[in-house]
């Protein structure tokens, strides 16, 4: 079976019509999409028509869940602007998302991790704000309790596979639509992929194994950047611009 996994969108249309394009081309069973599809200051409505028109397997996101959960006052600009763009339409399909999802038997999808959407799995934030891998028996834990061979996760936006010791392997896609972002929780930090490209993964099992490829896909980023800066996230644009947050 050949899977095709995208996550953490962010409203960003341009950034998934480059990426459904690619996928087009690589001859996979099933495209899965791991949430947080449109929250950001830049195209959520567009974005949500694309996604339900394309009728991919999807489970929500965190910020998919505080856009149905929160009242438009108390949401975070990234989610407000989202609100703001979301039709009664748009919001049915987002309530119909699961928290998590198996596919085929042997594929679990979460967000975060299968117990948390706000949890990162594969990282962890260090003092001064620091980002790294986290520890092996951390990861291991988080994956106690679960049967399928493959774990799809997302959240940081960072892409990363991780073989756990029994076989298992859990992997982030990293990001469709925002290669960077900042966070105060548990402390402030930055995560950044170092390019502004958008990044999903190829997924094949073979033998009873699943093999990674990680994809990083060229679009106009520009244009997005721009918008962000138009819209007074200098933050997002600087991320969509080149990677980082400077």
């Amino acid at each position: 079976m050949r899977l095709a996994a995208i996550a953490d969108i962010h409203g960003n249309h341009l950034a998934l019509e480059a990426v459904l394009a690619d996928i087009a081309r690589q001859g996979v069973d099933l495209t899965v999409n791991l949430g947080d599809h449109l929250s950001g200051p830049l195209e959520a409505g567009l974005t949500a028509d694309l996604l339900i028109r394309t009728d991919m397997v999807s489970i929500r996101g965190n910020h998919d869940r505080w856009l149905l959960e929160q009242a438009p006052e108390v949401m975070g600009p990234s989610d407000r602007w989202a609100h703001d763009q979301l039709t009664d339409d748009h919001r049915t399909w987002l309530a119909t998302l699961p928290a998590t999802r198996t596919v085929t038997d042997s594929v679990l999808l979460c967000h975060g991790t299968p117990a948390s959407d706000t949890t990162y799995w594969l990282e962890t934030v260090r003092p001064y704000g620091v980002v790294s891998m986290a520890p092996i028996a951390e990861i291991e834990a988080a994956a106690a309790g679960v049967a399928q061979p493959l774990i799809l996760c997302a959240h940081t936006h960072i892409p990363r596979a991780v073989r756990l010791g029994d076989g298992q392997m859990v992997v982030n896609p990293g990001s469709v639509g925002c290669p960077g972002y900042t966070d105060d929780t548990p402390i402030p930090h930055a995560m950044q992929a170092g390019t502004p490209d958008a990044s999903y993964a190829l997924l094949e099992e073979s033998d009873g194994r699943w093999r990674v490829t990680f994809r990083q896909v060229p679009y106009d980023h520009g244009s997005m950047a721009a918008l962000a800066a138009r819209r007074g996230r200098p933050d997002w644009a600087s991320a969509l611009a080149t990677g980082w947050i400077r």
